[in-house]
């Protein structure tokens, strides 16, 4: 039987492979439609969209928002973006540093099959280290920083971001360019594709 986004999807909701090792239980975060133009690829979801179920649902989906010039409404329009972290589900906290790593299960069963199955994906958001490893594989600088700041060898089809989370406000105001240089370029291309 050949497979169906859906059907994928639907085994991607039911997924229990790294169970025992999620403090917080399984809540797989993931929003595709053949028909999305854009992919956003992030990190893993946090708590606050653990407990939701909607991804991107806390500051930090504030401050992506905001970076790609879009509203809520047009964000969580499936046809327009795809949401696929490199890990499902809240992967729980290291006390006083964050989040814990994407468990590395969700990439190595899901994500070349899901990634077949978005054939109009144009453009790919690359948000935080994890995904940059993943996304750009060899076409990735030594450091997160160096990767953003060229971030013009990777476009129009990948932009290296990164994470908009606020333990990344240091990094925000040591890098002005990001602001100043990469957010309007990334406006720019967000909405000439939503305009066609």
């Amino acid at each position: 039987m050949t497979e169906t986004l859906e059907s994928l999807l639907q085994d991607i909701r039911a997924c229990r492979i790294c169970e025992s090792a999620l403090p917080h239980g399984v809540r797989p975060v993931v929003a595709a439609t053949r028909r999305a133009r854009i992919l956003i690829a992030g990190h893993a979801p946090g708590m606050r969209v653990h407990r939701s179920g909607i991804p991107w649902d806390d500051p930090s989906g504030d401050r992506l928002r905001t970076w790609l010039g879009v509203d809520r409404a047009t964000f969580y329009e499936p046809t327009r973006f795809a949401i696929v972290p490199m890990g499902f589900c809240y992967p729980g906290t290291v006390k006083g540093a964050g989040d814990l790593p994407p468990r590395p299960e969700c990439a190595a069963t899901w994500h070349d099959r899901l990634m077949q199955q978005l054939p109009a994906v144009a453009f790919t958001l690359v948000l935080g280290q994890y995904a940059i490893n993943w996304h750009l594989g060899d076409r990735r600088e030594k450091t997160l920083t160096a990767t953003v700041a060229a971030w013009r060898d990777h476009m129009p089809s990948h932009l290296p971001l990164p994470h908009p989370s606020g333990r990344n406000n240091g990094w925000l105001a040591r890098n002005p360019w990001f602001e100043t240089d990469v957010v309007p370029a990334l406006r720019a291309r967000v909405q000439g594709l939503l305009n066609t």
